[in-house]
């Protein structure tokens, strides 16, 4: 369970730079990652939204094991 000060770095960086956010929380190789940056380039604001959804709403435990470790994750 991260922490409520990774919680707020993480929503602090989604609204700044919507696929940074998420590649802190999901990792930069997950369909989450991918989607946000798409949604990014097609107009900011779309990528905040779908940042803060990703990051509040998806539990990344339920997703996370060996071949999908967010990038801070310990070894």
């Amino acid at each position: 369970m991260p922490s409520r000060c990774e919680i707020c770095c993480e929503l602090l960086l989604a609204i700044l730079l919507p696929p940074l956010g998420v590649c802190f929380r999901h990792g930069c190789c997950s369909l989450e990652f991918w989607i946000c940056l798409l949604l990014t380039l097609l107009g900011y604001v779309p990528g905040i939204i779908y940042a803060l959804y990703v990051i509040v709403f998806i539990d990344r435990d339920e997703y996370f094991d060996e071949y999908r470790r967010p990038l801070y994750a310990p070894a």
